[in-house]
């Protein structure tokens, strides 16, 4: 007698191709954002400012997460 699986990969495999994606884009943006805060952070405890280059750090992360995401989503629509 054969086990169950909990996941039939092969009856749910479009689910689960877009909840990789999902969760690709997300660590990438999530990944780009908390860089982008260590190196503000390193640098204002560097020259000892209060913030000032971490919150411009935030801010290029945001706008370069987005970038490498929106690249990352037409790379994906090309393929189909």
């Amino acid at each position: 007698m054969r086990k169950k699986n909990f996941f039939d990969y092969k009856q749910n495999r479009p689910w689960a191709e877009n909840l990789q994606v999902i969760t690709q884009l997300g660590l990438t943006m999530a990944g780009c954002i908390i860089f982008c805060l260590f190196v503000g952070l390193s640098i204002d405890k560097y020259l000892g400012i209060r913030g000032i280059f971490t919150s411009l750090f935030i801010i290029l992360g945001i706008i370069g997460g987005g970038v490498v995401v929106y690249r990352q989503i037409l790379e994906i629509l090309e393929k189909k």
